[in-house]
């Protein structure tokens, strides 16, 4: 993908009359506006929180787009960060001296970084100790069950107090002292809280650690059928009263008479065939009133706490360990019926930066900006997670670790990952693996328009910096389906009927792994996430109703069949939307990230109504598991035994070809009839569905929106 343009969020700067920013140890950067004393003052002084005063230096003077002189300042010594200072101009007026640049540097991180896993409260029955990284605060205190006390400053910034006692579920937040004014904010290490991120939560985490379930080895991503879902949709739909915990995590893994008799929920999903289920976002986010849960509907990017579960999907908010225990048992009993979690986490940016516990603790540490004060915002969002520092990476691979030791995750979805950092994406997948050998890690690699330099971004064009991390493939859901913004809802990919996309076909069956048909895209297929449909854009189905007009509804069906079975057949990793497989429908809305339950619940009665399509999908995954050709995790392997042909520049032939098997499966999604011939007999194993052992003999007919599977070497 090409480079973007960068593009960038104001920050606080320029706003007040006069303000002050340290930028380094010893450089300030003062503004004043030319809307008092005409932005002009001679001389600046720096005062100590002992009142002692220090002639600044001014380097530079410049006047700004925003009406603002801007004075760069040298000071005599460095600054002590962790103290309090002012600075005034020489008309007496003074302004607090807030973090700024400063802890973009380098020199910071050496100085203040800190590598224990003791952040947070640590619980015992005797004590409770409470840390928290603030290098940049002058005092810190305690607010606990109703008292304050007094946090001392320790080595590397960090501030601690012991308070002896049980203090299990007691209420708890830190009040800081940073540039100039007291902030109140929640423990960005909380495990749990009470409704809205409301308080923090002392947490005995021993009582929820178990043992996980023996799951079957995963030997390489490509053996992975991955289903996505929400954790509300899937049991919104509640009008005949099938699920007691609608909309909450217990109700994924209920199963009772009617979801039993129905075939619908967790029962469904057991017998769909998949492997993993990625759960979109489910720790705490900032959108949905969690006393009020169905009042609003969010699909949770907006992430409020990184290691709280989020309240709305739990059967009482204001009890801090239902949520916990309520997501470790949906976790568990997944796992027992033989599927692996993803969770999808939210790094790239937060809800609102400002009321942000890590915003609020380390001012502009943990989120990018430039020299200029300037937030990055290629997430779209009004800031940019800044996963350069030493600490803004620990956070991430410390939740991530805590993730998966306690709720026994398998694995995580990054969004927006190509916010993120290579060393990074790197890092988290090390850690993880060492406590998960069959942990998986992927994300979105988009290229966005952050202020992270383009050669050190999760993105696809570096994937071959991060051979462990997957991608989603947008060169496959746009070559198969046809391109998803909603100005181009009109155009067509192969399989709705865009018959010169047939070269691009091949490339992406064969996981964009070579440049034999266009430029390579991946380096192996264990990166390549293949879907056509996930939460965002319009679903598949009516992607379908508006560029294949023309078809009739049973076309429509055959099409979207074609589609899963080109995400199922292909190399790489298969990704499946929730209700994908019986036509889901957002009645043509793209972007329903706030729509109502009625707009994004799984419709149980579609199962029903588009069976075929159900049908069709539980053979594609049985075809897949059976055949390893189907699934190779090498790009060697791919290019020894991968080929196509086709028939008439319309109809695709892959043919894969190993010392196991030898398969030829066709795509016809064209409106025509065509025959294929070939030597001896074959193994008709897929024709639009399963077949049973049926031989064929020398030739086949294929007909119009047909995929069809053939095996050599006879009946097995």
């Amino acid at each position: 993908m090409k480079e973007l343009k960068v593009w960038y969020n104001l920050d606080m700067r320029q706003i007040n009359y006069f303000e002050a920013y340290l930028d380094d140890f010893d450089k300030i950067v003062i503004y004043m506006s030319k809307q008092s004393y005409e932005g002009n003052s001679r001389l600046f002084y720096l005062e100590d929180e002992n009142g002692k005063l220090e002639n600044l230096e001014i380097q530079t003077i410049e006047p700004t787009s925003r009406n603002y002189n801007k004075y760069t300042c040298k000071t005599k010594n460095p600054i002590e960060v962790g103290k309090n200072y002012h600075i005034l101009h020489e008309y007496a007026r003074r302004c607090p001296l807030k973090t700024g640049y400063i802890t973009k540097l380098a020199s910071f991180d050496e100085q203040f970084s800190y590598d224990g896993n003791d952040l947070g409260a640590t619980y015992t029955k005797e004590k409770t100790v409470f840390k928290l990284w603030a290098p940049t605060a002058v005092k810190v205190t305690l607010y606990l069950d109703g008292e304050f006390f007094l946090m001392t400053r320790k080595e590397r910034g960090v501030y601690e107090v012991s308070i002896t006692g049980d203090m299990e579920k007691k209420a708890y937040r830190y009040y800081i002292l940073v540039d100039g004014s007291w902030q109140a904010c929640e423990d960005p290490y909380g495990k749990s809280s009470l409704a809205n991120s409301n308080y923090s939560i002392v947490v005995d985490i021993e009582k929820f650690k178990d043992e996980k379930p023996s799951l079957p080895e995963l030997k390489h991503y490509t053996d992975a059928i991955i289903y996505e879902m929400n954790v509300r949709d899937f049991t919104a739909q509640n009008q005949n009263h099938d699920f007691k915990h609608s909309k909450e995590f217990l109700g994924v893994v209920e199963e009772n008479e009617n979801t039993i008799q129905k075939d619908i929920g967790f029962t469904y999903l057991k017998h769909l065939g998949i492997t993993h289920v990625q759960l979109m976002p489910v720790m705490d986010f900032a959108s949905v009133d969690e006393n009020n849960p169905s009042v609003f509907y969010n699909w949770g990017y907006d992430p409020a706490q990184f290691m709280t579960p989020e309240g709305s999907y739990s059967s009482d908010p204001n009890d801090p360990y239902a949520r916990i225990s309520e997501l470790k048992e949906m976790v568990h009993q997944l796992h027992e019926a033989g599927i692996r979690v993803i969770f999808d986490v939210v790094f790239n940016h937060v809800f609102e930066m400002e009321d942000m516990p890590l915003a609020k603790s380390v001012p502009n540490y943990y989120f990018q900006m430039n020299n200029e004060g300037y937030y990055s915002n290629g997430s779209g969002c009004g800031n940019d997670f800044d996963s350069k520092r030493a600490m803004g990476r620990k956070y991430i691979i410390d939740c991530c670790r805590y993730l998966m030791e306690v709720y026994h995750v398998d694995g995580f979805r990054f969004d927006l990952m190509g916010i993120l950092d290579v060393d990074t994406m790197n890092q988290v997948y090390e850690a993880c693996h060492q406590i998960d050998k069959n942990v998986m890690i992927y994300g979105e690699g988009w290229n966005m328009p952050s202020f992270l330099d383009g050669e050190q971004r999760a993105t696809i064009i570096n994937d071959y910096k991060m051979p462990h991390i997957a991608h989603f493939s947008d060169r496959f859901r746009d070559v198969v389906k046809g391109q998803t913004r909603i100005e181009e809802v009109y155009q067509k990919g192969y399989c709705s009927g865009d018959l010169s996309q047939l070269t691009m076909m091949k490339d992406v069956l064969n996981a964009s792994v070579s440049d034999q048909y266009t430029y390579r895209y991946f380096m192996e297929p264990v990166n390549v996430i293949n879907y056509v449909e996930c939460h965002d854009n319009q679903t598949c189905w009516d992607k379908l109703k508006e560029c294949c007009k023309e078809d009739t509804r049973e076309r429509r069906i055959m099409r979207q069949k074609m589609c899963i079975a080109a995400v199922l057949f292909a190399q790489g990793i298969p990704f499946i939307h929730s209700g994908q497989e019986f036509a889901r429908t957002k009645y043509g809305k793209a972007n329903t990230y706030n729509s109502k339950d009625d707009i994004n619940w799984l419709n149980w009665e579609r199962k029903d109504m588009y069976k075929t399509i159900v049908d069709y999908t539980k053979d594609c995954i049985r075809l897949r598991k059976n055949y390893a050709c189907l699934r190779y995790p090498s790009t060697q392997m791919v290019q020894e035994h991968v080929s196509f042909s086709d028939i008439n520049s319309t109809v695709l032939c892959y043919h894969i070809h190993d010392e196991q098997e030898d398969l030829t499966i066709m795509f016809n999604p064209s409106n025509q009839e065509f025959s294929y011939s070939f030597e001896g007999i074959r193994d008709l194993l897929f024709y639009n569905g399963g077949v049973d052992h049926e031989i064929v003999n020398g030739y086949i007919s294929i007909q119009p929106l047909s995929v069809i599977v053939l095996r050599k070497g006879g009946s097995q």
